[in-house]
């Protein structure tokens, strides 16, 4: 048996522990935030420290806290620590994306400090409105729509107030086009294969004004079979990211298909709304990133 450590314990360690189980993988949870992690000195009787486990999924959101798990456990990881930043960094999906033609939304890049100047000449070529991001946030947080310049230059006036905070890492934000009445898609892909995808939709309960769909705002995620174009395109997205496991966002115009974001610790959802084999591709891939650890280690990579 395959021992898998698990760094969330949010609704995908719930969904899989079953299925991994049927398919050679115990699953344990390795608590990454809310306690103390001991550097030196070692608690035998801490199992997040201890445990011989034999691959882990994934890297964890709190990268600081990560490495030092990363460090004791001294595993391989289903979407290492390079993957979740490369797939956080919003600017540098797109940026990456777009050079290798794959369709994303317009989009300019702030980096703080600047002057107002700036940000009225980057948008000269927008149509109003425009969407307004934290270069490194998940789950919409921070994400806002500037219906014209006024209200644009108030949000990055707000920004400018958190840049200015001399601990904050992060001090960029990105000016994107909105594209009005899209269809909103997350599609799985794992080993380079789309093996599943759900719509996101706000329901009629939310009421008017609402244009956010993700589901930790309230949307809601139906399973839907992806036409081959939204499957390719999202294949596509994972081969130039280089990241085996990944979510990725789609955005349906009338007339335009573009990839918005990704996410590399992708919420795992009912079964039901993903391809029948769904668990036995993500269990093979498991299986074959703990075969190349081992392999790493016996050659003493």
């Amino acid at each position: 048996m395959l021992r898998l450590a698990m760094t969330t314990r949010a609704e995908t360690f719930d969904r899989v522990r079953e299925p991994f189980a049927d398919r050679d993988i115990e699953v344990t949870h390795v608590q990454v935030k809310k306690r103390a992690i001991r550097l030196t000195d070692v608690d035998p009787a801490d199992a997040a420290l201890s445990a011989n486990f034999d691959v882990g999924f994934v890297y964890p959101g709190r990268l600081m806290e990560g490495a030092a798990l990363d460090a004791r456990l001294d595993i391989p990881w289903v979407n290492d620590r390079e993957a979740v930043l490369s797939s956080r960094n919003k600017a540098g999906v797109i940026a990456a994306l777009d050079a290798a033609g794959v369709a994303v939304p317009r989009t300019v890049m702030i980096s703080n400090p600047v002057g107002e100047s700036v940000v009225v000449d980057a948008v000269s070529e927008f149509s109003f409105p425009v969407v307004v991001k934290p270069n490194s946030t998940t789950r919409g947080i921070g994400v806002a729509k500037a219906a014209d310049l006024d209200s644009l230059l108030g949000l990055v006036d707000y920004l400018n107030l958190v840049h200015d905070f001399r601990a904050t890492g992060d001090k960029s934000y990105l000016i994107q086009e909105y594209l009005p009445d899209a269809r909103d898609y997350r599609a799985m892909v794992i080993d380079g294969d789309c093996v599943g995808a759900v719509e996101r939709r706000l329901p009629d309960s939310l009421g008017e004004g609402r244009w956010k769909h993700n589901v930790h705002r309230g949307a809601t995620a139906t399973g839907v079979d992806l036409p081959d174009r939204h499957q390719r395109l999202a294949e596509r997205t994972a081969a130039v990211l280089d990241i085996p496991y990944l979510g990725v966002d789609l955005l349906e115009t009338d007339d335009r298909l573009v990839v918005n974001e990704t996410n590399a610790r992708p919420t795992i959802d009912a079964a039901t709304k993903y391809e029948p084999d769904f668990y036995d591709r993500l269990a093979g891939l498991i299986h074959e990133t703990a075969e190349r650890g081992r392999t790493s280690s016996k050659n003493g990579g």
